[in-house]
């Protein structure tokens, strides 16, 4: 069975072209434009294709028509909420609306914390919030090979207190997390997907099992900070929710039995607060590879 890769499409041209048709065209023609690509991804990335309409049609039980159209607008709102992420990075925040609902929470992290999020809407905004709240987002990334792409949003986001932290094999980011942890700072990065060798566990997911990466809540208690889960949906043309939940403090312990207790326990409360989200906004969940068949990764 196919699985993720760790790695997404795209260069850095394409980058460069979002920016200046954002810069001197608009979101509008930018948004026209998303018509010619989604037609070219329909006709070519059968996997991916297949991956999302399975996802309609046999975990949300649609027809096959409505499962077809549905993959069809999951696509295109994927290509707007791409444009709308280049726009917030390139300092266009302006042009769009916010609701922050569990603010209070982050603010609690004083001494900074973890958050964990999934590809479903846009999850970036979250350093529109981060700057309000005076605090230095790290953003981890698995697609290292990417470093081009990284180095130009690096650019764009100069003046911004973000930073990305790339996984690499020799795990030497782990150094960095634990630099930002002591600093106070808050690390973000998604739960949902895992790559070969991640340990995993298995839990019931839109009905059926399916495997989510433990690494996530396992950082969080092994560097003592406080997890939120958080969703960004984009609600309408210009206008995104944010979620975020309560403070969960996972205790670490050297017990192997009763850690993988303590983590699965995370975990399911973060994929009960995901299927939540997901079922009110299905048709924003970016996820182009096999999920429930997906025979990569080692469980617990």
């Amino acid at each position: 069975m196919s699985s993720w890769q760790g790695k997404t499409r795209g260069g850095v041209l394409g980058y460069r072209i979002f920016i200046w048709t954002l810069k001197y065209v608009g979101i509008s023609f930018a948004y026209f434009l998303l018509l010619f690509v989604v037609a070219w991804f329909a006709f070519n990335s059968r996997k991916a294709f297949k991956s999302i309409y399975s996802y309609f049609h046999e975990r949300l039980g649609y027809s096959s028509s409505k499962s077809l159209i549905s993959v069809l607008r999951n696509y295109y709102i994927f290509g707007q909420i791409l444009i709308d992420k280049m726009a917030m990075l390139a300092g266009f925040q302006h042009r769009f609306t916010f609701n922050f609902e569990g603010e209070e929470y982050l603010r609690q992290m004083q001494h900074g914390g973890l958050l964990v999020s999934a590809h479903i809407g846009n999850w970036e905004i979250a350093g529109n919030l981060l700057n309000r709240l005076d605090k230095r987002v790290h953003i981890i990334l698995y697609d290292a090979e990417h470093q081009q792409i990284n180095n130009y949003l690096k650019e764009i986001m100069k003046k911004r207190n973000v930073h990305f932290i790339i996984i690499r094999e020799d795990f030497s980011h782990l150094k960095e997390i634990g630099q930002a942890f002591a600093a106070g700072d808050i690390i973000a990065m998604h739960g949902d997907r895992f790559i070969e060798g991640n340990k995993t566990i298995s839990l019931d997911f839109l009905g059926k099992p399916a495997r989510f990466p433990i690494g996530p809540v396992n950082l969080a208690a092994r560097f003592n900070v406080p997890v939120s889960f958080v969703f960004a949906v984009k609600e309408s043309r210009s206008h995104y929710h944010f979620f975020a939940t309560p403070l969960y403090q996972i205790e670490f312990t050297r017990n192997l039995q009763k850690r993988e207790q303590l983590l699965r326990e995370a975990l399911t409360i973060y994929t009960r607060k995901f299927e939540e989200v997901l079922r009110r906004f299905p048709l924003q969940w970016f996820n182009y590879y096999e999920f429930w068949h997906a025979e990569t990764g080692a469980s617990t």
